[in-house]
């Protein structure tokens, strides 16, 4: 039987933490995860994308004029970017299915929660630049770790009055109303989002900006063509003369009407419970063409033995009967890689994650979360330099650490389709991205 299963809201619970780790315990009670009995068959409509939803916030909030957003995510991280907005002048109106962004002068003091989020963490200082007065910007107990050093340096050298050696949050910024702005070296090797900041205000700099990275690869590198591609669409133009070099010249920013795309990144789960149980899933409303790093999901999963199709705005993947071991480069979608891990660990084979070693200074450090909970399960896992090596051993129920990251607790909730007696600790830090993921889960193995 095929069900429609579709996402609305929730709130995010508080937890307690762990040094190395993060969160580690809720005051609720574990998430008894459903185990599939039988082949998972549904169609799957997804909330709205939280990179483009962040995105389209900033670049209206420095826009010229009033801008709509139809089918905007609204879950913890874009309404915190919602709530940062607003607390710097910027008018904000929610209507059934759209925003309406309307600049009306950047202006402080104010204070900028950040959660656990890294586009806030990232994008919204180089905006509080541009207002008057000073930003304090906080966040959730292990956003603390989440690094942002070369960020505020670069912003020191394009003239903007930063806290005095502040590397990491809490930190403060003093707007005054314009940054100088020209060029800037820096190390994006930690985060993608790095660039995106900068890129996304750089024209409303007096100089612009002339960006330079140098180091190891830049990750998530669909992430910093999303953001070019959104900065066209506002006649915005983005120069690369040389590899790992970006300039955009001082300028404006027009108000648009943007649609946002489905989250294809929340798809995985989803997608992947097609896989773990030898099902069927369907999501509607899949872009042909599209910026999001979950697109690739689709190779991704074949190469694990499954049959993915695509035909008229609606991705189908049907489940193998027996899951292969795959050797996967996700240097470029590092978001991916808990659901990718969790299917790896039921394959019939070893898999081996490479190119992930930046994913150390995500929501925690995942490598060391997804080596200890899958460990946790009975899967053998051992942690590389730049990945995560997974034999599959036979898995048994056990309650999961989340760590106050909601791609964990994704890759658990489809773990548990296949493996009785899964607790999930937290589970509600999937609203997150997912507003309603614990129902619409329940609803996919009902």
């Amino acid at each position: 039987m095929i069900r429609v299963l579709q996402a609305s809201s929730s709130v995010a619970r508080e937890h307690m933490t762990n040094p190395d780790l993060g969160a580690t315990t809720s005051a609720e009670q574990p998430w008894p995860a459903p185990y599939a009995a039988h082949p998972v068959d549904a169609v799957v409509s997804l909330p709205g994308s939280k990179s483009m939803t962040n995105r389209a916030l900033v670049l209206s909030a420095l826009a010229t004029g009033p801008s709509t957003i139809h089918r905007p995510l609204l879950a913890r991280d874009t309404q915190l970017m919602i709530q940062a907005l607003q607390g710097l002048g910027v008018r904000i109106e929610r209507h059934v299915e759209s925003l309406t962004v309307t600049p009306e002068g950047l202006h402080g003091p104010a204070t900028v929660q950040c959660g656990l989020a890294g586009t806030i963490l990232r994008f919204v200082p180089p905006v509080s630049a541009l207002a008057s007065g000073r930003t304090a910007f906080v966040g959730d107990e292990q956003a603390a770790r989440r690094p942002i050093a070369e960020l505020l340096a670069a912003l020191r050298t394009l003239g903007v009055t930063v806290e005095a050696a502040a590397r990491s949050l809490p930190f403060w910024v003093e707007g005054t109303g314009r940054v100088r702005g020209g060029a800037a070296t820096l190390d994006a090797s930690a985060s993608s989002q790095f660039v995106s900041a900068l890129l996304l205000a750089g024209s409303r700099f007096d100089d612009g900006v002339d960006l330079q990275h140098r180091g190891q690869p830049v990750p998530s590198q669909p992430h910093i063509d999303m953001t070019v591609a959104m900065l066209a669409e506002r006649g915005v133009a983005v120069l690369r003369s040389a590899p790992d070099h970006w300039a955009v010249e001082p300028g404006p920013i027009a108000p648009v009407t943007i649609d946002v795309e489905p989250d294809l990144s929340t798809a995985a789960p989803f997608l992947a419970a097609a896989v773990v149980t030898a099902g069927r899933v369907t999501v509607s409303s899949w872009p042909r063409s599209t910026y999001q790093p979950g697109h690739r999901l689709a190779a991704i999963l074949g190469s694990f033995g499954a049959d993915v199709s695509w035909r008229d705005g609606e991705l189908t993947v049907t489940g193998p009967g027996r899951i292969a071991g795959v050797d996967l480069d996700l240097q470029e979608i590092g978001e991916l890689t808990p659901v990718v891990a969790a299917v790896a660990a039921l394959a019939t084979a070893p898999s081996y994650l490479r190119g992930i070693g930046h994913l150390r200074g995500h929501e925690t450090n995942r490598l060391v979360a997804l080596a200890t909970e899958l460990s946790r399960l009975g899967a053998e896992v051992s942690e590389l330099p730049d990945g995560l090596r997974i034999r599959p051993r036979r898995l048994h129920g056990a309650v999961v650490q989340t760590y106050g990251d909601h791609r964990l607790a994704q890759a658990a909730a489809v773990l548990g389709l296949a493996v009785r007696n899964v607790e999930i600790v937290d589970v509600a830090t999937t609203t997150k991205t997912h507003p309603d993921f614990v129902s619409a889960w329940t609803e996919l193995v009902a």
